[in-house]
């Protein structure tokens, strides 16, 4: 058994720690908006803060958010598999979507409930002191969230964090209305409590409706904005051995994004060097753009976008010039020379290197004659060149 070299094993338990790291946050996440979303809900009805419960709603949405993020933090969860060769990233946004839609409709549900209580407010029963103190407390806790959250996306360099971060503390800003309404309902402005809860349920629907747009453009494969393509086609071309790309194209699939480029390379070098500068684009845009997790490069020998002439497929393949150019050596054994094609503007261009012992091939005399004749009934073959090999010293 091959050992595994200490630098290996140390960036896997680096890696390793780091996602425990990013779990152990989520998690705390987690039992937090869990144990606000009940009593929200067990304050919000016995204290009859209709305000309360409609944040309540909000914050049980956080908690699913925060699911999704724990399941991306475990890279998806399920490994890609033959039926799924890209991974399972579009299942997570199909329960992204599922959730924007509710969402949506736990909003409606709200506007519509706070109006019918605004157009009631002598009907309303009384608020009791208890839904003040739950709605600072849910102020205060989440803000404690938002700082827990953002010191650990700090610790672990994960941006995923200390976007949830962000979104706890903006989830705050609900809480404080919430804040505000009941007490100014407590302080003898009645209408002010389901005021709060209109604007909590504008807020969820807001969020229903962002989280259902974002899921449906990347379920029709959406590419990324105009701005981030030119920063990836700028990565491209920088490249050593790019020439120029074109055909850019990307989509998104949960947290990660695919990439295809068409890139024009020299176009007399080799399949290898050209499958090396592939190599050197996928590393180039993937270490500059941590969100493109996969590339497809296809290598162009020349730009053809304008060249899918009709003919093209009807160009002779490497079998017809091989027994073309055995014949124009009369008879010269086929594994004594090697062929080097360049399909280029629709035609073909044929080098053929010759070894040491053949080099008297080419001193023929009625070579040139017999491959002017050939240039001259087949349009499609643009040269035939002869190079004679050194012999190793």
């Amino acid at each position: 058994m091959v050992p595994t070299p200490p630098a290996a094993e140390s960036g896997r338990s680096a890696q390793a720690t780091r996602s425990r790291g990013i779990q152990r946050a989520t998690l705390v996440a987690i039992a937090t908006n869990a144990g606000l979303a009940v009593g929200q809900i067990v304050v919000g009805l016995a204290a009859n803060a209709f305000s309360l419960v409609a944040d309540a709603a909000h914050t049980l949405s956080d908690l699913f958010t925060d699911v999704l993020v724990l399941l991306a933090g475990r890279r998806g969860a399920v490994p890609p598999d033959a039926d799924h060769p890209y991974g399972h990233g579009r299942f997570e946004t199909a329960a992204t979507l599922i959730l924007g839609t509710v969402l949506s409709g736990v909003g409606v549900g709200f506007l519509f409930a706070s109006g019918d209580r605004l157009q009631h407010l002598e009907e309303a029963p009384a608020l009791h002191q208890a839904a003040l103190y739950m709605a600072v407390a849910t102020l205060i806790v989440k803000e404690g969230l938002f700082r827990f959250t953002l010191a650990a996306s700090k610790r672990l360099n994960a941006p995923l964090l200390e976007a949830n971060a962000w979104h706890a503390r903006s989830d705050a800003a609900s809480s404080l209305v919430v804040a505000a309404g009941i007490g100014g309902s407590l302080a003898g402005y009645p209408f002010l409590e389901p005021l709060a809860a209109a604007v909590v349920g504008f807020l969820i629907l807001r969020m229903g409706l962002r989280l259902a747009w974002g899921a449906l453009r990347e379920l029709v494969d959406t590419g990324l904005p105009d701005e981030e393509l030119e920063r990836i086609r700028a990565t491209v071309r920088a490249t050593p051995g790019v020439i120029d790309t074109h055909d850019l194209r990307t989509r998104r699939m949960a947290d990660r994004v695919l990439c295809d480029t068409h890139v024009l390379v020299d176009p007399r070098i080799t399949v290898s060097e050209g499958h090396r500068i592939t190599d050197r684009v996928c590393r180039a845009v993937r270490s500059a753009h941590p969100a493109v997790r996969d590339v497809l490069v296809h290598v162009d020998a020349e730009d053809d976008r304008g060249l899918q002439t009709p003919g093209a497929n009807l160009l002779p393949t490497r079998d017809e010039l091989t027994g073309l150019v055995s014949t124009l050596l009369d008879g010269l054994e086929r594994e004594g020379f090697r062929l080097q094609l360049h399909y280029l503007g629709g035609r073909v261009d044929v080098e053929v290197l010759l070894p040491p012992q053949s080099a008297q091939a080419v001193t023929d005399e009625g070579l040139d004659a017999r491959i002017e004749k050939v240039l001259a009934e087949r349009p499609e073959i643009r040269s035939i060149t002869f190079f004679v090999q050194h012999a190793p010293s």
